[in-house]
């Protein structure tokens, strides 16, 4: 059970990572964080308008961007090494694997509700 419950996880994962990366690829614009016209710049108005949380929400996205590129062959080789039961290894590559990994889905669902309200279809 505890199996089949992972390798269902690791697919709606992959499952959400490759819509993701269709998202943005069809999409073709940037959505940049206070541009409430949405013509892709930021005026000094939108700016201002923006404020502190615009500095909040780059915090946020850079390290999300940076660790959840970092983390995907961690989770690869962890799922790899948790199917052929070679779970000494397993476990260690979950001890880093994990906390990364929950930072970047935590931070993922933040940075998207703070961008949201920018995004212009």
């Amino acid at each position: 059970m505890h199996k089949r419950l992972n390798i269902l996880t690791f697919c709606l994962s992959s499952l959400f990572l490759a819509s993701y990366v269709l998202f943005h690829y069809l999409m073709r614009n940037d959505t940049v964080y206070g541009d409430i016209d949405g013509n892709g710049l930021l005026s000094d108005g939108e700016r201002t308008a923006a404020g502190s949380l615009r500095t909040i929400y780059l915090t946020i996205l850079v390290p999300h961007i940076i660790l959840a590129a970092g983390v995907l062959p961690l989770i690869l080789l962890s799922f790899y090494r948790g199917l052929q039961m070679q779970v000494q290894k397993h476990k260690k590559l979950v001890r880093w694997a994990f906390p990364i990994w929950l930072f970047v889905t935590i931070s993922g669902v933040v940075v998207y509700l703070m961008i949201k309200p920018y995004y212009h279809f």
